[in-house]
């Protein structure tokens, strides 16, 4: 495989792309000059394999009506297997359009308006907004940070279950935006306290793990699955190729539900949506990435890596002010700015107008996130570069 140069800047203007072309309608900008580091989505070309095979779906021409055939589900199955040592099987998978609206669905099958759902703050913001606009309460278990690093609150969480009962439990792991991976110990407690209570209340963990692939290359992932078959009745885990190999518009995701009753529930509720037929292309690009990306994914996570290292150096010398929390997996740099003493309306203005940048302000994450950022690594390094020589422009 021809080594591929991540550091090849690719234009995405005219794309139709959120990240570069919709940046002042989804941040209500006036500037039209910032560095767009929100969206987690990466500026990097997807696999080489990945292109090859949809050109040859395209010079097909036929995009009628399709379905996830044997070759989809055995280079998933095969892909988790190796990379993960994680045994998954055929009948376990679902497929919807995306991650979040199958949690969405999920929500709606699994509790009932004014229900409190559970979700580790900060927290990803579309969790906030599947829960609310389905009616449904957000129950915050904040995270703990310890020396640079964020930890499970067991004793909050037993007296929140306690108190509020709720059905529901979503998980993010790897963990956006913090960019924590939790280990096996951590996810064995936390089912164990959990499962404790389910009898009693039913909880059950929906856990996302969109970002399984994208770990640092000295660290090991850990699924909810890989913990044995007691928990399998209680838990539910997301998927995609979308987020690992840069395929987010092409939308398809896995629900991996071991549980044969919900499974059929989930299906049920699939089908009642319409949501019976899947693109073709998408179906075409995940099972390719999943055969072929492994090399590719391999050297991406080098140069992910490598940016994360030069990232923090750089923040220590530029912006002394800004610190860093220590992260396991993703590509997004969670930054405490509190030291600016700014409001988070303050701090803001000040990215948009000194630093030039458009980062996704840590409020959006819930209270947890006020007075931090998040900013985004997956991009060439000269992005990096000009996002800290902006954020050098701010002092405390």
């Amino acid at each position: 495989m021809k080594q591929p140069d991540f550091n090849q800047v690719v234009d995405r203007h005219h794309t139709s792309s959120v990240k570069w072309d919709f940046m002042g309608h989804y941040l209500q900008l006036n500037e039209t000059d910032l560095l767009p580091m929100w969206v987690s989505d990466f500026d990097f070309a997807c696999p080489p394999a990945v292109q090859q095979a949809l050109h040859a779906r395209v010079d097909h021409g036929v995009f009628g009506y399709s379905e996830r055939d044997e070759d989809y589900y055995r280079a998933a199955i095969e892909w988790f297997a190796q990379r993960h040592q994680l045994p998954l099987q055929r009948q376990w998978f679902t497929s919807i359009e995306g991650v979040v609206p199958g949690i969405a669905l999920l929500i709606q099958m699994l509790s009932q308006p004014g229900d409190g759902v559970v979700v580790q703050g900060p927290y990803y913001g579309s969790f906030k907004k599947v829960i609310t606009l389905n009616g449904r309460r957000v129950l915050e278990n904040p995270l703990q940070e310890r020396e640079g690093e964020y930890h499970f609150d067991f004793t909050q969480l037993a007296e929140l279950l306690q108190r509020e009962k709720p059905p529901l439990l979503v998980l993010c792991n790897p963990h956006n935006p913090t960019g924590r991976c939790w280990n096996q110990q951590e996810l064995t407690q936390l089912l164990t306290q959990l499962l404790t209570l389910c009898q009693q209340h039913g909880v059950t963990v929906i856990s996302d793990e969109i970002w399984a692939d994208l770990i640092l290359p000295e660290e090991r992932f850990t699924s909810v699955l890989h913990l044995g078959s007691q928990w399998h009745d209680r838990v539910i885990v997301a998927t995609s190729a979308s987020k690992t190999f840069g395929l987010s518009s092409l939308r398809i995701s896995n629900f991996l539900i071991p549980n044969a009753a919900l499974r059929e529930q989930f299906v049920e509720r699939l089908n009642a949506h319409g949501l019976d037929v899947f693109n073709a292309l998408a179906m075409t690009a995940a099972t390719a990435a999943y055969q072929q990306g492994g090399p590719w994914l391999d050297a991406l996570l080098a140069y992910l890596a490598e940016n994360r290292r030069w990232f923090a150096q750089a923040l220590e010398q530029a912006a002394p002010w800004c610190r860093m929390i220590s992260a396991q997996g993703t590509y997004l740099a969670w930054l405490d700015c509190r030291a600016l003493g700014l409001d988070d309306e303050a701090l803001q203005l000040a990215m948009r107008q000194q630093a030039k940048i458009a980062p996704s302000m840590g409020y959006g994450f819930g209270e947890q996130g006020e007075g931090f950022i998040r900013i985004n690594l997956g991009c060439p390094r000269a992005y990096l570069e000009m996002a800290v020589a902006g954020l050098a422009k701010l002092t405390n």
